[in-house]
């Protein structure tokens, strides 16, 4: 089977331009104004890197689904493999763990509702796969596609595509997930265009008085990064995966930084743009 791939010759930019948002009924949700970063995640940045032995081990992703907190929720580590995590907060008032699965599958439709999502580094989006049946339930419809996305961490410039896999395969108990109390997203992260993966994402949300909270977590880099599907890690891919096996301070303060601004923006919006949608059904 041939591994699907993005438009080639498609345009980025940053922003909307004039025309790009005409007939569309989520423009009035287009905000280009950011909030700035909540303390505790500046807070966070402000520490460095934490000690490894804080970190949650992906093998470990499960236990997410436990009451309370972990010492670690904000902030970043290093690894001597090159191996980075990411950990982030997000407080969503008025928020439910369904309207986030209805994110994730509505949002990668169109590059304009990427956008949305975090106007100062959203590029394009595109999709391929998930469920054709759209009367399943929201998770239902984005496991199993592919979101191919582009996006500026800090000031580099991404191509990825990013794998929606089923909760259970790191250990999730998909019993436990009713949507009016808790989701999970989990995706393999990898390269758009080659067959390189080099990251796991964990989005893990749960109802809490006033709306919800969103618990995300990143391993990236390090032992991580493995040839997608049939590849062989020969010429380009070698070189390309020697760009992410090491990843370094700067790295992973920008991704602690990107990952908690799109978010809480998201928040802002998404139970009107939701509720609008629900109501009028609108595509």
């Amino acid at each position: 089977m041939t591994e699907p791939r993005p438009d080639p010759g498609r345009r980025t930019h940053l922003g909307m331009r004039p025309g790009d948002l005409d007939g569309k009924w989520y423009a009035k949700y287009w905000n280009p104004v950011m909030a700035p970063l909540p303390e505790h995640v500046m807070e966070a940045i402000g520490i460095g890197p934490q000690a490894p032995p804080l970190c949650l081990n992906l093998d470990d992703a499960g236990t997410l689904s436990e009451t309370g907190y972990r010492e670690f929720e904000n902030g970043y580590s290093l690894f001597d493999d090159g191996s980075m995590h990411i950990a982030t907060l997000t407080r969503m008032p008025s928020v439910s763990p369904d309207m986030v699965d209805w994110w994730f599958w509505w949002h990668a439709m169109e590059t304009e509702r990427y956008k949305l999502w975090y106007p100062r580094a959203h590029l394009y989006a595109e999709w391929s796969g998930g469920a054709r049946n759209q009367s399943a339930p929201y998770r239902e419809r984005y496991i199993g596609g592919t979101s191919f996305v582009d996006e500026y961490v800090g000031n580099v410039l991404g191509r990825l595509a990013i794998r929606f896999v089923r909760p259970s395969s790191l250990g999730f108990s998909e019993d436990r997930l009713n949507p009016d109390e808790a989701t999970v997203i989990c995706g393999r992260v990898g390269f758009s265009d080659v067959p390189l993966d080099w990251g796991h994402l964990i989005h893990y949300v749960r109802r809490v008085n006033g709306g919800a909270e969103m618990r995300s977590r990143f391993w990236m880099g390090g032992k991580y990064v493995a040839p997608r599907g049939e590849a062989s890690r020969t010429g380009e891919l070698e070189a390309v995966a020697d760009g992410v096996t090491h990843l370094a301070d700067g790295q992973a303060r920008a991704m602690v930084v990107h990952c908690s601004r799109e978010m809480n923006h998201l928040a802002a919006f998404l139970p009107d743009i939701f509720n609008e949608f629900t109501r009028s059904e609108q595509v």
